[in-house]
């Protein structure tokens, strides 16, 4: 009896994690976070992709939607000829994972948009929990001083943009400076002198990107 009882509360405790894979999250998610996208266009994607063929359909606005990568934990889906949605299955522990979403806009330059849910997308998490937002300071070099020139095209970069990418690979979340896309050529190039090279990399650790 001890031994019919441990198997049986072990099979329901086994189908959370079972349920905890992309396509089940894909498919289940509420047309309210993705209105472009109807149930029949997140199924027809999945069958698509897993059949090897185009993964591709029309959105509610009759654009194009197009399934690029679908793995257990992440997939990539280009949701208009301008937007593109990423998630990616993050553990919290050894039962438990969070859904990461980055949606991402491109017109004149990117921007993307973070947020956090439950995998059963019962409630929206706190971003501030899983997350701390590179600040626009981060991705400039810190002479010891400007010069007037570099302060006003600094001051002309009023909007701090950036675009989101998660990993399929791995666990990482990489954070791109985009507000120069939206300058002139003149004002771009000058400002690019004042940022760096390099991209800001963070972390999934211990359920936090650090």
């Amino acid at each position: 009896m001890r031994v019919r009882f441990i198997l049986i509360v072990t099979m329901f405790c086994a189908i959370p994690m079972l349920a905890q894979n992309m396509r089940s999250v894909f498919i289940s998610m509420p047309d309210s976070i993705t209105p472009l996208l109807t149930k029949v266009n997140k199924e027809d994607c999945v069958d698509f992709l897993a059949s090897d063929m185009k993964a591709e359909g029309k959105n509610r606005f009759d654009g194009t939607a197009e399934m690029k990568v679908l793995t257990d934990d992440y997939t990539f889906v280009q949701t208009s000829e301008i937007g593109a949605l990423e998630m990616k299955l993050l553990p919290i522990n050894d039962s438990t994972k969070v859904i990461c979403m980055v949606t991402t806009v491109c017109a004149s330059a990117c921007d993307s948009d973070i947020r956090f849910y439950a995998s059963d997308w019962s409630k929206e998490l706190n971003v501030e929990d899983h997350l701390q937002i590179p600040m626009a300071d981060a991705f400039y070099l810190m002479p010891d001083s400007l010069s007037e020139e570099e302060v006003l095209i600094r001051k002309k970069a009023d909007m701090h943009l950036m675009k989101a990418s998660l990993s399929k690979d791995d666990t990482s979340l990489t954070f791109i400076y985009t507000t120069p896309d939206y300058l002139n050529k003149e004002d771009k190039d000058k400002l690019m002198l004042q940022l760096r090279k390099e991209a800001i990399v963070l972390r999934w650790t211990e359920g936090i990107f650090r």
